[in-house]
């Protein structure tokens, strides 16, 4: 029997605030379930121990139409006895989505909620789970994923995870799933522009534009309009929203939910398209703010009670500072329109700290003149390492050249801004969250993650190697932004932090291993540890090699071995995680234990698991003395799964971690559950 006072409030336009002790005592309301009049269906997010945003759209169809909404929650499915009840406005302002803050609740418990319009018709039922107190040992259980797009593939590893979640007993449910972007994929490909798909993937045509931009065979959106016309059409998707109906959602943006290669408010699509944006910035912080569940704040708006529109000219970025951000005034109050970076307290085992990647990012440089050419998808590394530093390379004194295939070249970063994702101010914030958290377990949900992918090339032999500069150290798969880097691990060292993870997204792969500053022959010290997960749906790089790469690339074998049968072999991980000579072993013999036994131990030596092309999800379970991260890969999701399951796993493979202590090295178990994953690890 509930009998201290509950109540909701209105978290974008209110209309009412409904106090009622009698809520308690209430029976369920007359209500006909329509979901077809609420067609984005339901969702929560951000939980504390004691509240929750709750989520839902009711636009006008077929004649029928609201202007308020009733959310009710109670403590079972069924809504026979109502523990709150509040009711807001709807209306176009907010392209009829409404968002409220449900407050009062109490920790750690499941509560159910459903929204009803003012001729009786309901919303579908979501359920909602608040975190667990600030003082409690209980272990925390979440999953992580990242990049998904319903209109080239099936969102399957939702139903998986549906699945598998309803399978376990209570207490080892998931309290929340954390998606670090790419919720929406703003680069779209239209069926008739493109009648063979794209690199393979079936085009479903889910939406169109009502505006756009076509930039050679792809659209981009323009307004407020389009935006929304993406997470409209995305979380129509039936996994999705039976995923957002039954957890809350923790969400960061990454690239895509504004542009492509875009920075601050640039938008930048791949070499086609570039131009000032900040109007479209502020669109697409509207729109992710409509549609996403989040306790997110604007500058001078900190109830959020509706989003302002900053009054903007899309102006040319100019006056850039010393970290690379453009100082413009529509380009600041573009950027500051909405502000995502948050901490999440989840008891004593984890802190979740959120930042934002793109926002405050500094402009990409080119960097042609130190291409290999014949070596694609890497770069050189001691030129990326010195343009990626700028100014502050080698201590503050950068050379006037750079040394490539035997010539000296102009060094064309000796006076520019060293390259940075988080931007000065966000960086501050960050360290001093880190430095203050109280929590065993300090979990920096990070788009992107810090990993670096590597490979010897300068060890190729024969003609496979002839055109490789060898002046120039490793080949470079992915590695970003190193000064940020170094000072965020040169303070996690100096303030004796233990108990550093990294779970990221972005990549369309899954990597394991230890987060380190540096990589052999530089100083190798890991501080902590890192899970990136694969996509839920997109590409990998692994699917579209398979696709565009010649059969006949002289350098295939470093990405692909061929098979009688038909298969391709993913050696891409191989030659990332144990060097070049492993891979001509493993194309030699077909024999992975021979191609580790002349592995490079110095190539990748923070990597445990790699794989270029899985889809899923990762599984964080944190105690007070250990986290475990488990990878649920699932086959490649071209079309949607009909099975109740989600269909078939390629793998799951976990890693254990103990809680170290500081000026300890952590290490990671792993042990493969299902599947063999032999070419990852």
């Amino acid at each position: 029997m509930v009998t201290r006072r509950k109540f909701l409030q209105s978290f974008f336009i209110v209309s009412t605030i409904t106090l009622n002790k009698g809520w308690a005592t209430k029976a369920r309301r007359p209500a006909t379930e329509r979901r077809d009049l609420f067609p984005q269906g339901v969702a929560s997010g951000d939980p504390t121990p004691n509240s929750v945003i709750l989520w839902t759209r009711r636009p006008p169809i077929k004649g029928s139409s609201t202007s308020k909404l009733v959310v009710e929650i109670a403590t079972t499915p069924e809504f026979t006895r109502i523990l709150a009840v509040g009711t807001a406005n709807v209306s176009a302002d907010s392209d009829w989505t409404c968002r409220f803050l449900a407050k009062d609740l109490k920790p750690n418990r499941e509560y159910w909620y459903r929204f009803i319009d003012d001729h009786g018709f309901a919303s579908r039922v979501g359920r909602t789970i608040t975190a667990i107190p600030n003082d409690s040992d209980a272990a925390v259980r979440f999953t992580f994923v990242c990049c998904q797009c319903p209109n080239e593939a099936g969102l399957n590893a939702y139903r998986k995870m549906i699945f598998e979640d309803e399978a376990r007993p209570k207490d080892q449910r998931l309290n929340f799933v954390l998606h670090l972007g790419d919720f929406i994929y703003e680069v779209t490909w239209y069926a008739e522009d493109n009648p063979n798909g794209n690199r393979g993937r079936r085009i479903r045509n889910l939406y169109k534009f009502p505006q756009g931009r076509k930039v050679s065979n792809f659209h981009l959106p323009v307004t407020l309009e389009d935006y929304r016309t993406l997470y409209r059409a995305y979380l129509e998707d039936p996994d999705l929203q039976d995923a957002r109906a039954r957890w809350p959602f923790v969400c960061v943006w990454d690239n895509h939910e504004f542009a492509w290669a875009g920075y601050q408010s640039q938008y930048v699509a791949g070499g086609g398209f570039s131009a000032p944006a900040q109007n479209q910035k502020i669109s697409a912080n509207q729109a992710w703010w409509e549609f996403i569940p989040a306790q997110v704040t604007q500058p001078g708006n900190p109830r959020l009670e509706h989003f302002t529109r900053p009054a903007v000219v899309d102006t040319p970025l100019g006056n850039f500072d010393e970290d690379g951000l453009s100082e413009e005034p529509n380009n600041l109050l573009a950027i500051h329109s909405l502000k995502i970076q948050r901490v999440q307290r989840w008891g004593k085992n984890v802190d979740l700290l959120l930042t934002d990647h793109w926002s405050f990012r500094s402009p990409d440089l080119s960097t042609d003149d130190f291409d290999a050419p014949g070596y694609p998808r890497v770069s050189p590394q001691i030129p990326f390492e010195i343009m990626n530093y700028g100014r502050h390379y080698n201590g503050d004194k950068p050379p006037a050249t750079i040394r490539f295939n035997g010539k000296d070249l102009p060094n064309p970063t000796k006076d520019v801004y060293a390259q940075t994702y988080l931007g000065r101010e966000q960086k501050k914030w960050f360290m001093e969250q880190l430095g203050a958290s109280t929590a065993r377990w300090k979990i920096w949900g990070h788009s992107f993650g810090t990993m670096e992918l590597r490979s010897d090339y300068q060890n190729l032999p024969g003609e496979l190697g002839s055109g490789w500069p060898k002046d120039s150290g490793y080949a470079v798969i992915d590695n970003r932004f190193l000064r940020d880097k170094d000072e965020i691990f040169d303070f996690i060292r100096d303030q004796k932090i233990a108990g550093f993870c990294v779970v990221g997204g972005d990549r369309h792969a899954f990597y394991a291993g230890l987060a380190s500053k540096s990589m052999p022959p530089k100083p190798y010290e890991p501080l902590g540890v890192e899970f990136i997960t694969g996509s839920i749906s997109q590409q990998t790089i692994f699917e579209v090699l398979e696709v565009t790469m010649s059969k006949t690339h002289p350098k295939r074998v470093l990405h692909l071995i061929d098979q009688p049968d038909g298969t391709v072999i993913p050696s891409m991980n191989v030659t990332a995680m144990h060097g070049v000579l492993s891979t001509l072993k493993l194309k030699e013999t077909g024999d992975m234990e021979q191609a580790r036994a002349v592995r490079n131990p110095e190539v990748a030596p923070h990597l445990s698991f790699l794989d270029q092309g899985g889809h899923g999800y990762g599984l964080v379970t944190a105690t007070s003395d250990q986290l475990s991260v488990e990878f649920v890969c699932i086959p490649r999701p071209l079309e949607r799964s009909e099975r109740p399951d989600g269909g078939p796993l390629v793998y799951r493979v976990v890693h254990r971690t103990r809680l170290w202590k500081a000026g300890e090295t952590p290490k990671l178990e792993q042990e493969i559950l299902e599947g063999n994953p032999q070419y990852c690890i």
